[in-house]
């Protein structure tokens, strides 16, 4: 069992997705432990740098995003005719949402190393906003269905030991600790925001690096399931 586990793992690491899972788990991990020890120098200094450069990374690599998030816009398109039109719109312009976040993270980026003539600061913000309607969108498109699923539940009355209820109630899971990953990341690009916006800038190190670990062990739990996760 260790072994399959173990190349399991290896065979994660080696995927780009499953590489910026490992990286984010670690980023969010070091910021946690370094904001919650006391002192601002010495070890809880080196994480929390440690920290901002495994992010940069994670920043940088995401300049490779764009046609991947593109095909996956494409494929789903306006989705499918037979799925809820609520869902679909909220679907919709949460792809847009991320399609739209990859151009303007490159632009600031792209500013703060001088490669072109911009406010970077612009650019992250419009960045953030787009990255937290996503998530917003995302929470509510799961709210929607998990909505759907409780009432299908409620009509079939079906026993929790036969296929069908087992099935849905996976479903129902799924759509839960999804809409626990997006709120967690909301949170964070919240206070990523300017001041004066809700909790904008107030959070200490170790409460965003709280909400990142528990949103990236969602993603991978979701990962290794099966699902589906593109938290940034």
């Amino acid at each position: 069992m260790a072994a399959a586990a173990l190349r399991g793992l290896g065979a994660a690491l080696e995927t780009h997705r499953g590489r910026d899972r490992a990286v984010r788990a670690l980023s969010y991990s070091l910021q946690l432990v370094g904001g919650a020890l006391p002192g601002p120098g010495g070890l809880p200094g080196g994480l929390l740098a440690a920290s901002a450069q495994l992010s940069s990374c994670r920043t940088v690599l995401r300049l490779f995003d764009d046609l991947a998030m593109l095909q996956h816009s494409c494929g789903y398109g306006l989705g499918p005719e037979d799925e809820d039109v609520l869902v679909r719109g909220l679907s919709v312009l949460c792809n847009v949402a991320n399609q739209l976040y990859y151009p303007c993270e490159h632009l600031a980026w792209a500013a703060d190393v001088g490669i072109v003539r911009a406010a970077s600061q612009r650019w992250w913000t419009l960045s953030t906003v787009l990255w937290g309607s996503a998530l917003l969108l995302g929470i509510l498109r799961s709210l929607k269905v998990l909505c759907q699923l409780r009432r299908k539940l409620r009509q079939h009355k079906c026993s929790t030991s036969s296929p069908q209820s087992q099935k849905l109630r996976a479903q129902v899971k799924a759509e839960v600790l999804s809409i626990l990953m997006d709120a967690a990341d909301l949170s964070n690009a919240i206070h990523w925001l300017p001041p004066g916006f809700l909790w904008a800038g107030r959070f200490p190190p170790w409460l965003v690096g709280l909400l990142g670990t528990i949103s990236s062990l969602i993603g991978i739990y979701q990962a290794s399931r099966g699902g589906n996760s593109e938290a940034v």
